[in-house]
């Protein structure tokens, strides 16, 4: 594997962590209590423990750029996530911020946001 960076986000808890975002494809690569490494085939996010994470005022987040995008929203929209503008978690449509490509969102259960962005665009 070459040169790469992946995005650190937080966990209240890991195995909570970890569950959620196996529901959405991804597979546990490493675990410990205070820190976790998964994937979905080439994309990777890592958590570190922070168990006093207020989700509400989290201001994490990270960028998944996907050729497919609009494959992986029918998935996901499958699970049953609420939608719309308030929840955690949630998950959002596509929309496309002044001068942005087409995303949606996902918000997890700590409060994360990931914008899953088209590559296309």
């Amino acid at each position: 594997m070459g040169d790469r960076i992946t995005a650190n986000l937080p966990a209240r808890d890991m195995r909570a962590t970890a569950d959620f975002y196996g529901r959405l494809g991804f597979e546990t690569r490493y675990f410990s209590e205070g820190w976790m490494i998964i994937g979905r085939g080439a994309l990777e996010l890592e958590f570190f423990g922070w168990p006093d994470l207020d989700p509400k005022s989290s201001n994490f987040s990270a960028c998944i750029r996907l050729d497919d995008p609009d494959a992986v929203l029918a998935e996901w929209q499958k699970l049953g996530l609420p939608s719309g503008s308030e929840g955690i978690p949630r998950l959002t449509g596509f929309f496309r911020p002044d001068g942005a490509p087409r995303m949606f969102a996902l918000i997890d259960p700590d409060g994360s946001l990931l914008r899953v962005i088209d590559n296309r665009d």
